[in-house]
């Protein structure tokens, strides 16, 4: 297994969190977007998934067949190398992001194509297959409505299930306008920013790709150990043109995604589409095994990607992340997201599963400000639909973030330096009261000034506290002085 900063996973290379997310925070357009598009599908979402009365029952489940899975993963993973094999598929171990890049530009290279069609993948950016195609001379066509936009745009995905959520309808049409013609078909003259003018100028813009293409390149929801099927769930139907069209089929998919049988698999087609788009189904579910002669790619190669994932198995607590089924419920519903967009995290995995899946990919030392993104407010982990207790997987990388942070032998910081004072203190009767009385003669202070409630900004390192909150001043008369002076009046 590669070192964590050997993998090659895609890191955006912003700057850390809190800053990005100040930037993010003070573009109003930016803001809008987000709010308008979450609210929507966080509306749908809740509706949906009222209509079934076992929500709970599934979501429970699922959650069962996610651990019991994780903890069986080598069993279910050659299991599914043999099913896929005996189905006429191929089968490629990758170990980090350089590995499977390898594997799949020598794969088209073997075909003798310089092009691929593309399905929506998160596998794929993660190891940035788009790059070293490119740097191999292969032109990769991303055929998902999103990911066209931010191909289009030489841009970022912000989101995982919706891509360009940070994009309006106008800016949109702006761009389809400027830069379709330079990847292929140009946008009709005079278009507008209705969507059904702006998915038709996407239809006719990929349509010749998917006659002439004779590579596809895809991700994978699920792949079914029991029988070597692979499943992609998608909206637009680009999808099943890419799947069935080419003569050959790639699949990049992280070892995470197989589940054992299809009556497992039963259990997340119901909750998927419910917690991603708010559907009680998706519009297309393409299933396939292996290859089948005169019906769909005549060659199908099947890459397995760890990247990371067998070191964040080994974690017994930080595992629970690797049970994500990417349907972006947790993104919707937070509202550290909601202001920030997905590009403050600098990376392909944006929103509070972002803030846990990264830093064990990647190391936490790589991205130790991510696990502090959060409210710990515990919307996501009501949200999601396997039960991925997010908040006590931030709170335990937090605390991973602070040994790897001694560990590289830096000073403490200023809040270091304040938790140990804290600590010391309460372990301290006699310093703890000391402290109290102080307290309240700094509260009685205030109180003569007519400051009662709130302490204005705070000196030195305790300024980016009071920046950002009311600091409540503290009171007259603590507790325990209260308590004695009663107790003796009685």
């Amino acid at each position: 297994m590669s070192a964590p900063g050997d993998r090659g996973v895609v890191w955006l290379g912003t700057p850390p969190f809190p800053e990005a997310a100040r930037e993010a925070v003070g573009d109003t357009r930016l803001r809008a977007n987000l709010k308008r598009a979450t609210t929507v599908i966080r509306d749908k979402r809740l509706a949906v998934a009222s209509e079934l009365d076992d929500w709970e029952q599934l979501r429970t489940a699922a959650d069962a067949i996610r651990t019991r899975t994780l903890r069986h993963l080598d069993h279910h993973l050659l299991r599914l190398e043999e099913s896929v094999t005996a189905a006429g598929g191929t089968v490629h171990w990758a170990a980090d992001a350089a590995e499977a890049n390898r594997i799949v530009t020598d794969l088209v290279r073997d075909t003798g194509e310089h092009e691929v069609v593309k399905v929506k993948s998160m596998a794929t950016q993660e190891i940035g297959l788009h790059e070293a195609l490119a740097a191999a001379g292969i032109t990769a066509y991303e055929t998902d409505l999103a990911e066209l936009i931010v191909q289009l745009g030489d841009d970022r995905p912000s989101h995982i299930l919706v891509p360009a959520i940070h994009r309006n309808r106008t800016e949109i049409r702006d761009l389809f306008a400027e830069r379709m013609g330079a990847w292929g078909q140009p946008a009709p003259e005079g278009l507008t920013d209705e969507p059904a003018e702006l998915a038709e100028a996407a239809r006719r813009h990929l349509r010749r790709k998917f006659l002439t293409a004779k590579v596809a390149v895809s991700g994978a929801n699920f792949a079914v150990a029991d029988t070597g099927t692979l499943v992609v769930v998608e909206s637009e139907g680009n999808g099943r043109m890419c799947l069935t069209l080419p003569e050959t089929l790639i699949t990049v998919m992280g070892i995470e995604k197989v589940v054992p049988s299809w009556s497992d698999l039963e259990v997340f087609l119901q909750l998927l589409p419910r917690s991603s788009t708010g559907e009680r189904m998706n519009p297309y579910t393409s299933t396939w095994t292996g290859t089948t002669q005169a019906d769909g790619p005549s060659r199908f190669h099947l890459v397995l990607l760890d990247n990371g994932r067998t070191d964040t198995l080994a974690d017994t607590v930080g595992r629970q992340a690797l049970a994500c089924i990417r349907c972006s419920a947790c993104l919707n519903v937070c509202p550290v997201f909601e202001r920030t967009g997905g590009h403050a995290y600098g990376s392909v995995y944006p929103g509070p599963i972002g803030a846990v899946l990264t830093p064990q990919l990647v190391g936490v030392e790589r991205a130790s400000s991510l696990p502090f993104a959060s409210t710990l407010c515990g919307a996501c982990y009501d949200a999601c639909p396997v039960k991925i207790d997010i908040p006590r997987l931030l709170v335990h990388l937090r605390a991973a973030a602070v040994r790897a942070r001694r560990g590289a032998g830096r000073l403490p910081t200023a809040e270091a330096v304040a938790m140990k004072a804290a600590a010391t203190v309460l372990d301290s009767p006699g310093l703890f009261a000391a402290a109290q009385r102080a307290a309240s003669l700094g509260g009685r202070a205030l109180a003569r000034r007519g400051r009662i409630g709130r302490i204005g900004r705070l000196p030195g390192p305790l300024r980016a506290w009071s920046a950002e909150r009311d600091t409540p001043a503290p009171p007259a008369e603590s507790f325990r002085a209260w308590w004695r002076r009663n107790r003796q009046e009685r």
